[in-house]
Parts: C-alpha cells; sequence; structure tokens
C-alpha cells in the first residue's frame, strides 16, 4: 500500500504517519532488484543491481521516524536454474551476498525478515524447513551479522496452518531446529483461520495451527525449539464484509478484534510486534480486504480502533480495569475515557497521561453494558461495551 496506491507517494507515507504506525514491512525483492546476476554480489554498488525504488522506500520512511522491517524474499531465474521466483536458490551463497549488499546499502535497517512463510508451497519450493534453514535462513543470518551485530533477524515467517502440500506451522518449526536454525526472533502470521474465530477464543485444541486464539501453542512450541527467542507477529488482520461476504466480519466486529489483538500481544511475554495487514483493501474481492481503508480510501471503523485501541483487560465485581493505548505522536500523551449507558455521554476522568510508549490502564466502576471511548488529540476511538 505504502508503496503504490491512489494519492501520491507522499500522500500515502501521510497517511500511515497519521495512523501512528511506528513500524512498517516490506519486501526487497531479489529476484526484481538482481534480476541479472551481479559480478560483485556483495557490492551494493554493482551496476546490476536495482535499488531506485526500495531507495525511495526506505527513504521515505526514514524521514518520518518511522522503522522498516525488511524481507527478503524472492529468487532470481539465474540462481535457482531457471525457475520460479518461489523455488530456492541453488547454492546458499548467492542469496548471503544478496543479504550482505542490502544491509551494506540500507544500514540504518535493523530487523530483517527471510522470505514470506515458507511453510506454503506457493511461497516456498521444495516446502522443506531443512531446504529453508541451509539454503536461506542461516546463509542470510550469518550475512546480516557480518555487516553489523546489532542487526536482528527472524526466521520462520510461518503462515497459521499447513493444508494439502504444504508443512503446519508447528511441524515447521520442529523442523527448523532439527535443521539448526539461527534466528534472533521467530516470525509468525497468526491469522484467524474462520471468521468465527476472534483473538482470544474459537482456535482449535488438538491440531498443529497456530492462530492468535492459541497463541500459546507459538510460545511453547519456539521456546521448546529455540529458548525464548523473540516473537514477531508480522502479519494480522480481518477482512471485512462488504466487500467479502465469504469471509468477512462487519466493521465492527473488525475494529473490535484490532484492539483486543493489540493487548494480546501486548501481554503475551516476548512478542515485540504486531503487524496489521493492511492499509487499504486490494482492488480485487477475492484478495485481502483487511484494510483500515477501503479500496477507495474511505476509512473503516478499524482506522480509528488502529490510532486509539481500547480493550477491557479484566473485570473484578463492579469495577472493570480499560487497556489502551494513542499511537499517534511520541511520548507521554493527554488522553481521555467518556462512557454512555444508552443515553449521553459523559467524561469519566479528567485528562490523564499515557506511559512514554502511549500505553495506559484505567480502573472504572461501571456496570456491564457500558459503553466506553477513548479520545486524544481531538480524536474519539472506536466505542467499547464492557462485559
Amino acid at each position: 500500500m505504502v508503496a503504490r496506491g491512489t494519492g501520491t507517494f507522499d500522500e500515502r507515507l501521510d497517511q500511515v504517519n497519521r495512523l501512528g504506525v511506528d513500524v512498517v514491512r516490506i519486501n526487497l525483492r531479489w529476484d526484481e532488484i538482481a534480476a541479472k546476476r551481479p559480478a560483485k554480489p556483495t557490492s551494493d554498488r554493482d551496476p546490476a543491481y536495482r535499488w531506485a525504488a526500495a531507495d525511495v522506500l526506505l527513504g521515505g520512511l526514514r524521514a518520518r521516524g518511522i522503522a522498516p522491517v525488511v524481507t527478503l524474499v524472492g529468487t532470481p531465474r539465474w540462481a535457482n536454474g531457471g525457475r520460479a521466483a518461489n523455488w530456492a536458490p541453488t547454492s546458499p551463497s548467492s542469496f548471503a551476498n544478496f543479504a550482505f549488499a542490502a544491509a551494506h546499502r540500507y544500514p540504518y535497517v535493523r530487523h530483517w525478515v527471510i522470505w514470506n512463510e515458507p511453510n506454503k508451497y506457493w511461497q516456498l519450493r521444495p516446502t522443506s524447513p531443512s531446504t529453508y534453514v541451509r539454503l536461506l535462513l542461516n546463509p542470510a543470518y550469518d550475512a546480516l551479522k557480518r555487516s553489523n551485530r546489532a542487526n536482528l533477524v527472524a526466521g520462520g515467517v510461518t503462515a497459521p496452518r499447513g493444508g494439502s502440500g504444504s508443512v503446519s506451522p508447528v511441524a515447521w518449526i520442529r523442523g527448523m531446529d532439527v535443521a539448526h536454525a539461527r534466528l534472533d526472533a521467530y516470525a509468525h502470521h497468526p491469522y484467524p483461520v474462520s471468521r468465527r474465530e476472534t483473538p482470544t477464543a474459537g482456535g482449535c485444541r488438538s491440531c498443529e495451527t497456530i492462530t492468535m486464539a492459541n497463541l500459546e501453542r507459538l510460545l511453547s512450541n519456539v521456546s521448546r525449539a529455540f529458548g525464548p527467542k523473540r516473537i514477531w507477529l508480522t502479519e494480522y488482520g480481518y477482512q471485512t464484509n462488504p466487500p467479502d461476504r465469504m469471509l468477512g466480519v462487519s466493521q465492527a466486529a473488525q475494529a473490535r478484534y484490532l484492539a483486543e489483538a493489540s493487548l494480546r500481544a501486548y501481554r503475551a511475554p516476548r512478542v515485540d510486534m504486531l503487524i496489521h495487514f493492511l492499509v487499504r483493501d486490494e482492488a480485487l474481492v477475492g484478495r485481502w480486504q483487511s484494510g483500515l481503508f477501503t479500496f477507495g480510501n474511505a476509512p473503516k471503523l478499524s482506522a480509528a480502533a488502529f490510532a486509539l485501541p481500547l480493550a477491557q483487560l479484566s473485570r473484578r465485581g463492579a469495577v472493570a480495569t480499560l487497556w489502551g493505548q494513542v499511537r499517534p505522536g511520541t511520548g507521554t500523551q493527554a488522553y481521555r475515557v467518556r462512557y454512555s449507558r444508552g443515553g449521553a455521554w459523559r467524561w469519566l476522568c479528567g485528562t490523564r497521561a499515557t506511559t512514554a510508549r502511549g500505553l495506559f490502564t484505567l480502573k472504572v466502576r461501571l456496570p456491564r453494558g457500558t459503553s466506553v471511548q477513548l479520545w486524544s488529540r481531538g480524536a474519539l476511538g472506536v466505542p467499547l461495551r464492557l462485559s
């Protein structure tokens, strides 16, 4: 969405900035940047490399203080025997050389992700954790660390389930362990597998699928395989109906689930990031419709929920504890909360201050069924009905 879409490039970046986004995941496609074989593949200045589009995108993010999370993906034909870009390279050094050149060109990038959903057969062939570790992850890890020891490298990047021809995330983690994977963080996409699933309920109990609803399964399997590695949730979202009448949920449900997922990720140990996919719906209904804005750029309720997420943390008797965040701006932010019991809105508290990260918790003595709403910087979030 940032690289292409309606409006100018600067307008799209400004829209992301207004939402309070602090990280953006982008792809560096090896097959496009190095369509021709470089003579000096470790040098980003080799004339075969085509960095122009990435230079503009990463430069725009840097100018606005938004940290990039960079995914290296896609094999050029010269590196995999003339096959499609989802086929692994034949030599581990070729991908490592590209990773080193990318890290040298963008020394301010600190978060690197290796491939995208390699456990799905249409994303990586052969679809094997040993292939992934031997030809992609470990070579890139070594190259990125050689460029700068401060670089953080995430592996896995798994889809929430396997399926015919693919591998479940649980089996993928085990296979990576057997292959002696090297990584600083494990990346995963905990999408729901049905529209009935919420961020806290509806996940399967005995299968090998990993969604937000059973996030503990990810934490335990990663710990068992690699120890207490960090967790990056590099894609997540709910599609809306309309336009997706088969898989979508209502705009109100999408907004509520966004806030609940933010709270769930905040409370989970070792989770460093949760990246919403995506900012704007794609043009084709059969593609992703999980945007905060429609394809025509009209804001959904989730746009307000993303900027000002509010969720119920707990309830003890008459007292409910709220959790929220003010994402736009940096440092401590002023906020207020108002409530309604079916009539006029009333302010629940005076102006208060968030933490330096924009977070807060607030205890409120309100009955079940009361609606509460977060306000900050002249904007209102989405009303939350207390349980």
